[in-house]
């Protein structure tokens, strides 16, 4: 896959990482759309910003679309995820941890563990992650720049 078509796709709701996928994309002359519902409207000077309407799963189809093989997407739904591996794209969590062939299932698996725990507790939702440190993007940046770079082969 040549630069030249590889585009990177962010799940820009609530995305703590959006402005540091912007800039590297820039850097790099990579296409960047970023996909946001009508709750979470951003603007950005670099990007694409394609807002979608509201619906539970709207911004995730409407990036499974746009979606095509050799391209990047940035989302923390591991669904989304597995559907972009399967379209030959890579994926990468905000947490700078890649999305792969290797790692989904077991992803998929703890994910459905952890909704089926919160459900028999009578809880639907867990406390927040931690927040995020300087570090954290630190180590985001270098994962999203490693991922660019294996892309690019």
């Amino acid at each position: 896959m040549g630069r030249e078509n590889m585009k990177i796709l962010v799940d820009a709701d609530a995305c703590p990482v959006t402005r540091i996928v912007e800039n590297i994309a820039k850097a790099h002359g990579l296409e960047c759309i970023l996909l946001c519902d009508t709750n979470h409207v951003i603007h950005s000077d670099y990007s694409q910003v394609k807002i979608i309407g509201a619906g539970a799963d709207a911004v995730d189809f409407a990036l499974l679309n746009l979606c095509q093989r050799g391209d990047i997407v940035v989302t923390q739904d591991y669904g989304v995820a597995a559907m972009i591996l399967g379209k030959g794209a890579a994926g990468i969590h905000q947490s700078g941890k890649w999305y792969t062939d290797q790692n989904i299932d077991q992803l998929l698996m703890e994910r459905h563990l952890a909704r089926k725990a919160r459900m028999g507790k009578g809880k639907h939702h867990l406390k927040g992650p931690a927040k995020r440190t300087e570090e954290d993007d630190e180590r985001f940046a270098e994962s999203l720049e490693r991922l660019i770079g294996k892309m690019m082969v």
